[in-house]
């Protein structure tokens, strides 16, 4: 049996809109830092902003982005609510293919011309060479 050809083969793109946000969910290095630290377990607001340096209104705007995206659990004692990751494990492996990825392209991901303010990072080799 024939492998299906390039040109034969119909891409949806449809079904790929949830994945494009999901990635979107963890395109800002300050999320980024707020889902890496709640890998090490729960967290409030404040516990982030202490550990990672940030102000408290960044904290909780990205906490709420995460929520929303149902990247996060909740759990309210008393007053306080903890944070951790709905999918810790699922989370670990997402972040440690993009790590995989980056390290097999030689970290040179640099922003794309075409979708607008950049949010990569250029590396030495690539900077040289522009």
């Amino acid at each position: 049996m024939k492998a299906p050809r390039l040109d034969d083969v119909a891409i949806e793109v449809a079904p790929l809109e949830p994945v494009a946000l999901l990635f979107r969910s963890f395109a800002d290095p300050n999320r980024l830092a707020i889902v890496q630290h709640l890998l090490l377990g729960e967290h409030r607001v404040a516990d982030l902003t202490d550990h990672l340096g940030l102000a408290q209104s960044t904290v909780s705007a990205h906490v709420a982005c995460l929520r929303d995206c149902g990247l996060l659990a909740t759990r309210v004692r008393g007053r306080s609510t903890y944070y951790s990751l709905a999918e810790p494990e699922l989370t670990g492996v997402l972040l440690s293919g993009a790590e995989a990825l980056l390290a097999a392209t030689g970290d040179a991901v640099v922003p794309c011309p075409t979708s607008g303010p950049a949010t990569g990072l250029a590396t030495d080799r690539q900077v040289d060479a522009r």
